[in-house]
C-alpha cells in the first residue's frame, strides 16, 4: 500500500476520495491529504485486508492506473474486468462510477458552462479558475443537490450545458437495472405513484411513428467472426510528395495520424473486426492496396470498413507521393458488380482528409490540405457522387464546406477521436451506427479552436437499408 501511495499524484488521490464517498464519512475523508491516510481509513472500513485487495484494484482500474495494478498488484486490466462482472464483483455504486464517468468526459468549455449554472447554488470559493467536476460535484453532494434519490438538479445542468452527458448517466444507470433513480422530484410528486416506482413521463410514440417504425427497421447480420476486415491507409510521411511537384513542397507530413490510428485499431478489434494498417501509401499503393481487397473473397464475412487518413482536396485523396486518387474510385471498387462477395453487405468508409484549401494560422493543429503554414484542414460539402448508387454504403467524411477540420500532433483529429471514443461507449449499449454519427456530429460541433472560434460539422451520407449495428459479445 506503501508503494502504490507513492505513485499516486494529488489529482488522482481527489479522485480516489470522491469514489470511497459511499463507504467512508465526508469528515473523514476531507481530513484525508495523502493516499496511504485514504488506505488507512478504507482499511478500518474493511475494505482493504491482507489477501484481499478487490476494492484497491477496482480504485486503480476506475482511474485508470492499470500500470499500478501490474507493477504492484500482480494483477491486470483483463482480470479486473472480470472480477466486476461477476456477482457483487463490484464494489462502487453504479452512480458513483458515473458521476466519476462525468468528471472523466467534461470538456474544459463544458465545465466552464457548468460553474455558470452553478453561480447561484455554490459559492465563488466553490467556483475558481482551479476548480474541477470533481470539485463541483462533490459539493454539490455536500449541499444535498445531488444524491442517489436527487438528480434532478444534475439534469438540469446536463440539458443546459450538453445532453449527451445526462444520456450515458441514464443509460448506464437503466444497464445497471438502476431506472427508479431517474425520476425526479417533480415526476415522484405529480404521479402519485409509489416512491421508487419507474413511470415514463414520454408519452408513447403513437403507431407509425418514426421511432415506433425505427424499432421494426431490420437489421444488419452481423454474427460472422471475424465480422468483417477494417482497413486503415495511414498516410503520415509526406516527403516525396514535397521532393516532386512545385505545389507540393509545402505539403508537411501528418504529426498525430498514428493517434487516430491506433484508436481506429483499438476500437474495431473489440468490435471483431480483423484490422489491417497500411502506412505511407503512394497514389499507386492506395490503388493497389484497394484492389487486392476488392478482390478477396468476403462470403463468409458480414461487413466491410476501410479508414482513410491523408492530405486531400475536394473528391481526392492524396498518396504520399502527392499523386491524387478520386474518393469515388475507393468506393466503387466495392459495389457488387466489382465484389460480388460484399453484395447486399454494408460498406463503411471514414475518412480523414482535407477536401479545400486549409485556412487560419494556427500553432498546435496542423491541416491535411498541404498548403504552405496552414495549421487546420478545411474540407468541402460531401458530394452525394462519391458513393455509388447503389445500396448498403456509407461515407462518413470530416467536416462540412466552408467549416474546419482539426487535426492535433498529439491528440489526433476531433472527427476520428470522437467516432472511436463514441463507438466504443455505444456499440455494446446496442446502438446503431447512424445514432452514433449523430452524437459525433453533436460533440464535434460543440468543439471550438481557439484561435478565432472556427467550428467544425462532419456528416455522414449513406444508402444504408437497414439498421447497422456493430456487435460486441
Amino acid at each position: 500500500l506503501l508503494a502504490v501511495s507513492d505513485e499516486l499524484d494529488e489529482a488522482e488521490l481527489a479522485a480516489l476520495k470522491f469514489l470511497s464517498r459511499d463507504h467512508v464519512s465526508w469528515r473523514k475523508l476531507e481530513a484525508v491529504r495523502s493516499p496511504h491516510e485514504l488506505f488507512e481509513a478504507l482499511q478500518e472500513k474493511g475494505l482493504l485486508e491482507a489477501g484481499n485487495l478487490a476494492f484497491l484494484r477496482e480504485l486503480l482500474y476506475c482511474i485508470g492506473r492499470i500500470d499500478l495494478l501490474v507493477s504492484h498488484l500482480g494483477s491486470s486490466r483483463e482480470q479486473v474486468q472480470r472480477e466486476l462482472r461477476a456477482p457483487g464483483g463490484a464494489r462502487l455504486p453504479p452512480l458513483r462510477s458515473l458521476l466519476f464517468q462525468l468528471y472523466e468526459d467534461v470538456t474544459e468549455r463544458e465545465l466552464s458552462s457548468f460553474k455558470l449554472h452553478l453561480a447561484k447554488e455554490l459559492p465563488n470559493n466553490k467556483l475558481t479558475r482551479e476548480t474541477t467536476m470533481l470539485d463541483i460535484l462533490t459539493e454539490m453532494e455536500k449541499r444535498g443537490l445531488l444524491g442517489k434519490d436527487n438528480l434532478t438538479m444534475l439534469k438540469s445542468l446536463c440539458e443546459k450545458v450538453n445532453i449527451s452527458l445526462w444520456n450515458r448517466i441514464e443509460d448506464g444507470l437503466n444497464l445497471f437495472g438502476q431506472e427508479e433513480m431517474l425520476i425526479t422530484e417533480e415526476e415522484r410528486g405529480n404521479t402519485g405513484c409509489p416512491e421508487g416506482h419507474l413511470v415514463s413521463s414520454v408519452a408513447p410514440d403513437p403507431p407509425g411513428s418514426f421511432n415506433d417504425s425505427s424499432q421494426l427497421l431490420e437489421a444488419y447480420k452481423m454474427t460472422s467472426r471475424p465480422c468483417g476486415v477494417c482497413l486503415i491507409m495511414n498516410n503520415h510521411n509526406f516527403a516525396k510528395a514535397r521532393e516532386g511537384a512545385l505545389e507540393h513542397k509545402h505539403m508537411k507530413d501528418r504529426n498525430g495520424t498514428d493517434v487516430d490510428a491506433a484508436a481506429l485499431r483499438n476500437v474495431f478489434s473489440k468490435l471483431h473486426f480483423r484490422v489491417e494498417e497500411y502506412r505511407d501509401l503512394t497514389a499507386e499503393g492506395i490503388r493497389e492496396t484497394v484492389k487486392s481487397f476488392q478482390s478477396k473473397d468476403h462470403e463468409d464475412k458480414d461487413c466491410f470498413v476501410c479508414c482513410i487518413l491523408s492530405h486531400g482536396k475536394k473528391g481526392i485523396i492524396y498518396g504520399v507521393d502527392g499523386q491524387e486518387v478520386p474518393i469515388r474510385e475507393l468506393t466503387t471498387a466495392f459495389t457488387a458488380q466489382n465484389c460480388n462477395s460484399l453484395a447486399g453487405k454494408p460498406k463503411v468508409f471514414f475518412i480523414q482528409a482535407c477536401q479545400g484549401d486549409a485556412f487560419h494560422k494556427g500553432v498546435t493543429i496542423e491541416t491535411d490540405s498541404g498548403e504552405q503554414d496552414s495549421s487546420v484542414e478545411q474540407d468541402a460539402r460531401f458530394q452525394l457522387d462519391c458513393i455509388p448508387a447503389e445500396p448498403d454504403f456509407l461515407l462518413g467524411m470530416a467536416t462540412l464546406q466552408d467549416y474546419v477540420s482539426y487535426r492535433s500532433p498529439r491528440e489526433g483529429t476531433w472527427y476520428i477521436q470522437a467516432l472511436c471514443q463514441h463507438l466504443e461507449y455505444s456499440c455494446p449499449r446496442g446502438e446503431d451506427v447512424l445514432t452514433i454519427l449523430t452524437a459525433v456530429n453533436q460533440e464535434v460541433s460543440k468543439k471550438t479552436c481557439e484561435r478565432g472560434a472556427k467550428k467544425q460539422m462532419p456528416q455522414p451520407s449513406f444508402t444504408l437499408r437497414k439498421r447497422l449495428i456493430f456487435p460486441v459479445n
